[in-house]
């Protein structure tokens, strides 16, 4: 390292290079997320770029405009929501959005890693319950600045993200209904390896505690956010004499299933079933009846996403948590039980 990089704080490729017992070009090679370096090799140099806090100088100069948006699954209304909100940001910064479609609902594939550190965005926004520490110690290595649009509400403390209020959300929802005299409510929530799922549920648990009710384990079903999921849960629930008279659906597309189940089995919503979702996607509005649902900011929180890669400079930012609040949409799917 030569001295004035000492009294700076920062390292020389060389330095790295010399460490690591490689060539210069070899440490190229690993920032350019290059293919032709040993796992060994590679994993070593990063680890000591990161522990030098290596940045590249140019780091500004060598980026392409680009904003790239990743999930898991592109096919669900939410998505555009996020969409839109990244673009609206992207389009005051004269950048591009990229979307990417990889991995599972939890992580990126590994086959994403490589055409992003060539790409060189701005930043990345993902849209994961978290992300792997080979992921995350390649993108800080390349200087490339990541945020998490969380849905699970659980990110590793050294991952910025942006989520929202799931807990306060499914408590909103089920208040809603034992308010109105409701004491069969049933949930039918997300996944249950997410905790943006268990964390509705433990609202709605709550919520039915705070009214003197017990929560029927019977009534609770785990989902998969998607409309046949809750159709199929609904056409279960409502079986037999002693269904539920209210059902709380962990997404505004389980809902709509709700409300196709509750048309097969003859029962008019509200009069017979009432309904309620989560994340007040632009359709809910047009389902008939209009859809009661808990709104869910997913727009805002990718702008808050999007602003947060393009100020990773900020040392209040390094490693910082946003969560943004929900709250119930009354609409037409809701109504007191005719016993009440």
């Amino acid at each position: 390292m030569h001295d004035d990089d000492e009294v700076s704080g920062r390292v020389t490729l060389a330095a790295v290079a010399k460490e690591a017992g490689v060539s210069m070009p070899t440490v190229s090679k690993v920032l350019n997320g290059r293919s032709d370096v040993s796992r060994a090799t590679r994993a070593k140099v990063e680890r000591l770029l990161e522990v030098h806090g290596y940045r590249r100088r140019t780091q500004a100069a060598s980026r392409s405009p680009l904003i790239e948006l990743v999930f898991h699954e592109l096919d669900s209304i939410w998505a555009m929501e996020l969409i839109r909100g990244v673009e609206n940001v992207a389009r005051e910064n004269r950048a591009t959005v990229v979307l990417t479609e990889s991995g599972t609902r939890h992580t990126p594939a590994p086959e994403w890693l490589p055409g992003v550190l060539q790409r060189r965005p701005l930043g990345v926004v993902l849209v994961f319950s978290t992300l792997p520490e080979d992921v995350k110690r390649r993108l800080r290595a390349a200087a490339i600045p990541f945020v998490v649009i969380d849905p699970a509400g659980d990110p590793d403390p050294d991952v910025p993200s942006v989520g929202s209020a799931n807990w306060a959300g499914g408590l909103a929802a089920t208040r809603h209904l034992t308010e109105q005299g409701h004491e069969r409510v049933a949930i039918i929530t997300g996944p249950e390896d997410m905790l943006c799922s268990l964390a509705r549920l433990d609202g709605y648990r709550s919520a039915m505690a705070m009214a003197g009710l017990e929560a029927d384990p019977r009534l609770t079903r785990f989902g998969d956010f998607h409309v046949q999921g809750g159709f199929e849960h609904a056409m279960d629930l409502l079986e037999g004499p002693d269904r539920p008279t209210a059902v709380f659906a962990g997404s505004d597309l389980q809902a709509l299933g709700v409300l196709e189940a509750a048309r097969v089995k003859g029962l008019r919503v509200p009069e017979d079933l009432s309904v309620v979702g989560y994340d007040d996607v632009p359709l809910a509005q047009w389902s008939s009846p209009p859809l009661t649902t808990v709104h869910q900011p997913l727009r805002h929180m990718a702008e808050e996403a999007a602003r947060m890669l393009l100020r990773p400079d900020d040392p209040g930012t390094a490693a910082q948590r946003i969560e943004l609040a929900t709250h119930l949409v009354a609409r037409q799917s809701t109504a007191p039980p005719k016993e009440a």
